[in-house]
Order: C-alpha cells, then sequence, then structure tokens
C-alpha cells in the first residue's frame, strides 16, 4: 500500500497491538480452526446426549449449546475448549478481561453468522467490533 501513498500499519497496530507473536491479532485460520473444534464439541454434546440423531435438532441444540458455552467461558475466562487448544483468547479492549455482559453481546452477535462475516482491516468481525473486544494469540 506504500506505492498508493498509504501506510496503514500492521494489522492491530491502532488497537496498540504488536505485529506477531503473543499479543497480536489472530489470524482468520486460528480462528476458524477454533471456531471448527468449538462447533464439533457441541454437535458430539447435541447429537451424544440429546437427540440421537443428527438434524436439524441436534444441529439447533448444537447452536443453543455453543451459544451458552461461549457466554459462559468466553465471559469468564476469555476463551472457549477451542481458543484455548489453538492458543487464542477473547480480550476486552479497555480492561483486558470481558465482562459477562460483553461475552454475552458477543456470543449473540456470533451465533447470528452475518456479524462474525463483516471483518474491518485489522480482521476483527463486526460482534467484535461492537462488542469492543479483540481475539488475540497467547
Amino acid at each position: 500500500m506504500e506505492e498508493a501513498g498509504a501506510d496503514l500499519g500492521h494489522r492491530g497496530e491502532q488497537l496498540g497491538l504488536p505485529e506477531d507473536g503473543p499479543g497480536s491479532i489472530a489470524r482468520p485460520g486460528r480462528r476458524l480452526g477454533a471456531l471448527a473444534v468449538d462447533w464439533a464439541l457441541c454437535s458430539l454434546i447435541a447429537y451424544g446426549l440429546i437427540t440421537g440423531s443428527y438434524g436439524q435438532t441436534a444441529s439447533n441444540w448444537a447452536l443453543l449449546i455453543f451459544f451458552v458455552l461461549s457466554v459462559l467461558t468466553v465471559g469468564t475466562v476469555g476463551f472457549t475448549p477451542g481458543k484455548r487448544l489453538l492458543g487464542l483468547r477473547v480480550v476486552d479492549l479497555a480492561t483486558g478481561r470481558p465482562s459477562p455482559l460483553r461475552a454475552l453481546l458477543r456470543s449473540v452477535l456470533l451465533c447470528l453468522a452475518l456479524p462474525a462475516l463483516i471483518w474491518d482491516r485489522d480482521g476483527r468481525g463486526l460482534h467484535d467490533r461492537l462488542a469492543r473486544t479483540v481475539e488475540i494469540r497467547i
């Protein structure tokens, strides 16, 4: 971009985050990997403990379990099992730790899917921007 006369800096620079290593913005591959791990876990719980079959009912239960898992784990420790496994954490931009209310807002928007598909130049989804959180590497 420097040839065009604009130096936008690295992803997360405007947020005061480093370019690489711990504390830097989580890359899309890791974020999607963590989401896949969490969704698989929730699907297994829905199938194995609640419905006993795959189908729309199991998918609905998996979404509800995913929502509860996300609110409880991000709102308390800052990560879901998938995020922990892949070395990611959700942090509040102001305090460093997302409050349960921010985790609730973030999870509702994440479950709606569309806000998570709209990203800014730093790679933060709309769900993170509205909840004033960011997903970083640990």
